[in-house]
């Protein structure tokens, strides 16, 4: 594969940001989708569940992404990126997701996270420092505001940041840090002012091969193996000065609005997912003969069918439309969350399906619906718990 993202930028960006949404894709949109398909099947298929079993990240794989231009979707050309549309970027995930979620939650946190948030709030040093690498794929990207007693409370914050002359210190710690033990940089949000509540956090960019950080424990997952989750730890980290992102106090903020991104590639990994599994099922309903015919003839198989691609597709308008939104320059928190909640729930009951379907095969290694299975439960978790996008929508519904 030769083409890459970059040669496909200004036609799909110009098709994607239209006065009002249309449901078919330009052919350029179709292209980049073509194309990331193309790239999953021959560069990842054949090595999932073997990355799955021994929990590899698969680096190589991920430094190719690079050079296609998928690890800087969303960035301008300027910044080494290939400045295409949130629809070119949903069908991104998608495809790759829908062949192995692990590369799927790799390359969207990479996207949305570390690089998004330096593109969108970063000074132009940084851009020029961090962004250009990152979106070239020589850098991994981490982003880190969980930690052990701030998870859905995100305002819980315990790691410090101290100005000492012309440094920032840090002390804390951060956890599920994506690329945490394999990444190269992080934006990591830390409390500057105890006293201003959300308005004294603070986010900061840092370098993860310096003395002072490093990564704890590493993560041993039900799903989603071969993306790196580990702890990431700070004693005494001291970084220049001018590593603030943004300004002083506004770390949480620029992370709510990182995160209106993020859910959105949350939501295209669940619909990956959902219609990796689908497919499985589809196909293995014509094969699999019991009572002398194949089961896709019984009125049962075909109700699960039916539902499964009818959730799904529900579950990519949703996608499509926070895509859109964010296309356009409109706000997308509700929509950004409701496309997450439904897509992730979705792609929950579709995998549980896909096993269903397959019956006592769905249960073994030797056929892909049970790593669906185990994969798609992170995305009622990650970016928010469905019970976070509930509070988040009622919260945008009642403000209305």
């Amino acid at each position: 594969m030769s083409t890459s993202l970059d040669a496909m930028t200004q036609s799909s960006v110009s098709a994607a940001s239209p006065s009002g949404f249309s449901f078919q894709l330009s052919e350029e949109q179709q292209a980049v989708k073509k194309m990331v398909r193309e790239f999953a099947e021959s560069e990842i298929a054949p090595h999932v569940m073997k990355w799955d079993e021994s929990q590899d990240f698969p680096r190589d794989v991920m430094m190719k992404l690079g050079e296609l231009g998928m690890l800087g979707v969303l960035v301008a050309p300027e910044y080494g990126g290939s400045g295409l549309s949130y629809i070119d970027y949903i069908n991104v995930v998608e495809e790759l997701s829908r062949v192995d979620g692990s590369v799927g939650i790799s390359v969207a946190a990479h996207n949305s996270l570390c690089t998004n948030h330096l593109y969108m709030f970063g000074s132009e040093e940084q851009k020029r420092t961090w962004v250009v690498p990152l979106a070239q794929g020589k850098l991994i990207g981490a982003w880190g505001l969980t930690e052990s007693e701030a998870g859905s409370d995100a305002k819980g914050t315990k790691t410090i940041a101290i100005l000492d002359g012309d440094s920032w210190v840090l002390n804390g710690s951060k956890n599920f840090i994506t690329h945490g033990s394999v990444g190269d940089v992080a934006v990591l949000m830390a409390v500057t002012d105890k006293t201003a509540g959300t308005h004294g956090i603070s986010a900061f960019v840092v370098d993860l091969h310096q003395k002072g950080i490093h990564a704890g424990k590493k993560e041993n997952k039900l799903g989603l193996r071969a993306s790196d989750t580990a702890t990431l730890v700070m004693e005494d980290c001291r970084i220049p000065k001018e590593n603030l992102i943004g300004h002083l106090g506004g770390g949480f903020i620029q992370s709510m609005k990182v995160l209106d991104g993020g859910r959105i590639s949350i939501a295209a990994l669940a619909l990956g997912m959902a219609q990796g599994a689908f497919e499985c099922a589809l196909a293995y309903s014509r094969q699999r003969q019991q009572f002398g015919k194949p089961i896709s003839e019984f009125q049962s198989i075909q109700n699960y069918l039916a539902d499964m691609a009818t959730e799904i597709d529900a579950a990519r308008l949703l996608t499509y439309r926070a895509g859109w939104l964010k296309d356009t320059g409109r706000p997308t928190t509700k929509e950004s969350s409701m496309a997450k909640l439904y897509a992730a729930e979705v792609s929950v009951r579709v995998a549980n399906l896909a096993v269903q379907i397959h019956g006592g095969y769905g249960f073994t290694k030797d056929f892909k619906p049970e790593k669906y299975y185990r994969d798609v439960k992170l995305c009622t978790i990650g970016e928010g718990t469905s019970e976070i996008q509930r509070l988040v929508i009622a919260r945008q519904l009642l403000r209305a």
